[in-house]
């Protein structure tokens, strides 16, 4: 999933509405931004399988670090506890955790069963929504539109960049997933691992467009 995780950051911003947009999307997204560096330092592998299912090509064939349920609660913790040992700051630092283990969860929807439950070899879950293309771009464009709809209900642009700068960042975010979803396999795993960092970009763009809105 790709807008699913940025629309639960999207919407949380409701019940956190002093927590930078770019913090949310660091939480949401949290495993995906490391996921592309191990993956480029051969901790964790992937291949290119067309075909894997219809939507997308890759096989994750061996990511237990970033995408196993232990992995994932381990991550959530050290999120919300970060957080809170920077802001001491209870909710947020909940909020944050949810956000983060959410990654999990809406992964745990759509991908086939190869989600470990830890690091070791082991059972491996998904409930495999990827084998429907109509299915996914249902749930994932739903989940987008409704978190869009709430973070733009909770906060108000104060110039141009609040509003220009936000709408921008939802537009690219939705030609990306449609590039991904439409367009060719990628190349190679490198090419994977070097595109997948680029993910910091919307961390960073989502601080940008925050401190040019308000709460509501």
């Amino acid at each position: 999933m790709f807008l699913g995780h940025y629309a639960m950051a999207l919407g949380a911003k409701k019940a956190v509405p002093k927590i930078s947009l770019g913090t949310l999307f660091l939480a949401a997204q949290f495993v995906d931004l490391l996921w592309p560096l191990l993956l480029l330092l051969g901790i964790e592998h992937v291949r290119i399988d067309p075909g894997n299912t219809a939507v997308t090509p890759l096989d994750f064939y061996d990511y237990p670090f970033t995408h196993s349920l232990t992995g994932a609660l381990v991550w959530s913790i050290l999120v919300g506890g970060a957080f809170y040992a920077i802001r001491r700051n209870n909710k947020g630092a909940i909020a944050l955790g949810v956000v983060a283990f959410s990654h999990w969860v809406l992964d745990f929807l759509t991908h086939r069963p190869d989600l470990p439950l830890a690091f070791g070899e082991g059972p491996r879950f998904g409930l495999g929504l990827w084998d429907s293309v109509a299915g996914t771009v249902i749930v994932e464009v739903g989940l987008f539109f409704a978190g869009t709809a709430l973070y733009a209900k909770t906060t108000r642009a104060l110039d141009r960049i609040g509003s220009f700068g936000f709408w921008t960042l939802i537009g690219v975010l939705s030609a990306i997933y449609l590039a991904n979803l439409f367009g060719p396999p990628p190349p190679d795993v490198r090419a994977i691992g070097v595109a997948g960092n680029a993910l910091w970009l919307f961390v960073i763009w989502g601080y940008w467009v925050d401190k040019h809105r308000a709460a509501s």
